[in-house]
């Protein structure tokens, strides 16, 4: 094995023991003594089911994880990628089309490998905490959907950066972050009205306390409305969100009907000024910006490795392609993303601070806000203790008490 082997098998295995101390950690962590804060919101009973789904998600994640880590190395040791590779060329198809082959065989392969533990998450182990909605009709249906929408809009897009790599020249990794960032823009506005709605159903908030309620917030801090819609989250599951989609004309505010059953106006009204927090603050679009950004930096550094003779020997493969290029380039380049993933939570979790903030001080002080967030922890069976490190690796949300806390600050310097 070559250095670049080296490299990668290193990644792949610290990644992993980094992510099992961190699980370990936030399990030595959960705290049996309900927080204070939290102390008539979650009963006993509720509280000791949350550590009980926290232990039970923790260790079959374990095992999906662990599973995909044999099966991605014992694919490698076996020669899989170049086994893979010589029978897809052998069909006699040109570059671009051996490329998207070939990926889409790989794709396939772990798409096929992670369906049982996909249908146990959502059958069996949100089924037995009460979370689970979907129908095994709702579930097929899902996955008939996703695989064609991976075909109509995957496919095209990886066949356009493979032909810009084998055809652009020096500028071609230019020219493939300008098409993908293109893409990117455009099914992010169209999304809203074309894709989503393809699994859930959007419909307008109707007339009546909330809307009005909505409105008039909305209108007290400057932010045009396109659009508030009601979206059957509860098809598949109990638990509850709120959420931003799209941009321009298609902009969307979107709330699922568990998150309107469980919760009065006010704490809708500032669940909603988070979000609007979130817009006025520029955060979706300094979140768009970044992930552009490290698009050209993968696809520049990917030019440098175009063809590389020992990345490909890494991964015992006869010859080189623009397609496996990409991959092998992908993994190689897994730690710095992994870093560069630590970052942007860490960005997140600020951002989530500010939008909080926004809220407290746009609307009601902060109680409705704060209420929100209790009763959104115990109907989603929330872990209320992490581990510092689990956070620092894994969430985009700074731990729900560490807000209510800042919440209850900020609403102590600002009172309404």
């Amino acid at each position: 094995m070559n250095l670049y082997g080296i490299i990668i098998l290193a990644t792949l295995l610290v990644t992993f023991l980094v992510k099992l101390v961190a699980d370990l950690l936030n399990l030595a962590a959960a705290s049996p003594d309900i927080p204070e804060p939290f102390v008539g919101v979650y009963e006993p009973e509720a509280y000791r089911r949350s550590q009980e789904y926290l232990h039970a998600n923790t260790r079959f994640s374990l095992l999906d994880a662990s599973v995909d880590l044999f099966l991605l190395l014992a694919f490698w040791f076996t020669g899989g990628f170049n086994l893979l590779d010589q029978s897809v060329r052998s069909l006699g198809f040109g570059a671009v089309a051996t490329g998207v082959l070939f990926t889409g065989a790989l794709l396939l392969l772990q798409s096929i490998v992670g369906l049982p533990f996909r249908i146990y998450r959502t059958f069996v182990l949100e089924g037995r905490f009460g979370f689970n909605k979907t129908t095994p009709q709702v579930f097929a249906a899902d996955l008939v959907k996703s695989l064609g929408l991976f075909v109509l809009l995957g496919t095209p897009v990886l066949a356009l950066v493979i032909w810009f790599f084998e055809n652009g020249g020096p500028l071609a990794w230019l020219w493939a972050w300008g098409g993908v960032s293109l893409f990117s823009l455009l099914l992010q506005y169209v999304a809203p009205s074309l894709i989503m709605p393809m699994f859930n159903k959007f419909v307008p908030l109707g007339q009546g306390e909330l809307r009005e309620s909505i409105t008039r917030y909305a209108s007290s801090v400057r932010f045009p409305l396109a659009g508030i819609y009601v979206i059957d989250g509860s098809k598949r599951s109990s638990k509850a969100n709120a959420f931003f989609t799209g941009f321009g004309r298609n902009k969307r505010i979107a709330l699922f009907d568990t998150l309107i059953a469980n919760h009065t106006v006010e704490e809708l009204v500032a669940v909603l000024a988070h979000e609007i927090g979130h817009f006025r603050k520029k955060h979706i679009l300094t979140s768009m910006v970044l992930s552009m950004l490290n698009l050209g930096m993968v696809f520049f550094l990917l030019s440098l490795f175009m063809g590389n003779r020992q990345l490909f020997d890494a991964f015992f493969m006869h010859e080189t392609s623009v397609y496996g290029s990409l991959l092998f380039f992908m993994l190689l380049y897994s730690p710095v993303e992994f870093i560069l993933s630590i970052l942007l939570q860490m960005l997140s979790r600020r951002h989530e601070f500010q939008a909080d903030r926004f809220a407290v001080t746009t609307y009601g002080g902060g109680r409705a806000l704060s209420d929100a967030l209790k009763q959104l922890s115990r109907s989603n069976l929330s872990n209320l203790t992490p581990h510092p490190f689990y956070v620092f690796l894994n969430h985009s949300h700074p731990p729900v008490l560490q807000r209510i806390l800042r919440i209850e600050a900020e609403a102590a310097r600002n009172p309404s």
